[in-house]
């Protein structure tokens, strides 16, 4: 389940608290390229005619952050997430007419995989000679729709697709997405699916080499992450629509909570999920009120996600229509 994992403290962070974060962070991998794969695809998405619902872009969160706990990392705390929110909900953004970064955690779900097994290449497939491979009879259907709407994406120029493992990448990309989709305006949208760490090591504090177990009991002190939402608001993206997501066990702290985080980030909207029926029912908070969505129960294959992206669109387009 994808969340937005900000804590129960809803206090005020200061800005030299966020800039020591990324000032002692590890340097992003392949950072030029992914400024310049953001700035290509949010350059031409700017250029559409803002007719055309395709001029506007959404970035969705997907899956969990981990916490290293050594520089040369082979211990990390992790977070509950397997990313089917946040990969269901592009397809539907696609299918509205969205143009989609997709920014997951790597070895989550991915947009258009869901209806597979879960180890598709050995299972949708059979060798039928030295050189070829087919599609099983039984799978053809589902692999063929899988194929063709994601390489029709890829190719429309619709899906841009960036991976990340630990909260340092996830923070640091986010930031260049935002400061990219800036020249957007209105016309982007930020689905923050993501369940996004609490708490982390900082790097500076961290042992470089595996922690040895023979060394006994550990002892680690875990820093709070910055709060990034309110900041991405007022900062980084300030005329952007924002979506960010909570999850608890209990509907009645849930709510309390969403409508804290409504209040405190200045997000348009807040996605509530109660742990257990997460799958069946989502209450959508805003300024305007409460709306809880169901999956449709007449159709097996149904989603929640499906109502809810509509919901999503109709709400962002009053957004632009309001002129901010």
């Amino acid at each position: 389940m994808d969340v937005s994992n900000d804590s129960d403290s809803f206090g005020e962070t200061p800005y030299a608290e966020i800039k020591s974060f990324f000032d002692s962070a590890p340097p992003l991998k392949d950072s030029s390229d992914i400024q310049r794969k953001l700035d290509e695809f949010t350059r031409r998405i700017s250029l559409t005619p803002e007719t055309e619902r395709a001029s506007r872009v959404v970035c969705v969160t997907s899956g969990g952050t981990t916490v290293p706990l050594e520089q040369r990392c082979v211990r990390y705390i992790d977070n509950f997430s397997s990313g089917h929110r946040g990969a269901t909900s592009t397809e539907y953004f696609l299918k509205a007419g969205y143009a989609v970064i997709f920014l997951y955690r790597r070895g989550t779900c991915q947009p258009y995989y869901r209806s597979l097994p879960d180890d598709p290449l050995l299972e949708c497939f059979e060798v039928t000679s030295e050189s070829n491979i087919a599609v099983l009879p039984t799978h053809r259907e589902t692999v063929e729709r899988a194929i063709s709407e994601h390489r029709s994406a890829i190719i429309k120029g619709t899906l841009l697709k960036l991976p990340f493992t630990s909260i340092f990448e996830y923070l640091q990309i986010l930031q260049l997405i935002a400061f990219s989709m800036t020249r957007l305006g209105p016309s982007a949208m930020f689905y923050l699916a993501a369940a996004v760490s609490d708490f982390y090591v900082p790097w500076e504090s961290m042992t470089v080499h595996k922690i040895q177990s023979s060394s006994g009991p550990l002892d680690m002190r875990l820093v709070q992450v910055p709060k990034m939402l309110k900041v991405l608001r007022k900062d980084w993206a300030p005329k952007a629509f924002c979506i960010s997501f909570k999850l608890e066990t209990d509907t009645d702290i849930l709510l309390k909570k969403a409508d804290m985080a409504l209040e405190r980030y200045n997000m348009h909207m807040v996605v509530a999920n109660e742990l257990l029926t997460r799958k069946e029912e989502v209450i959508v908070v805003a300024k305007s009120g409460k709306i809880t969505v169901h999956r449709d129960k007449t159709q097996a294959d149904a989603d929640v996600e499906s109502p809810l992206i509509k919901l999503v669109v109709d709400r962002h387009s009053d957004y632009i229509s309001s002129g901010l």
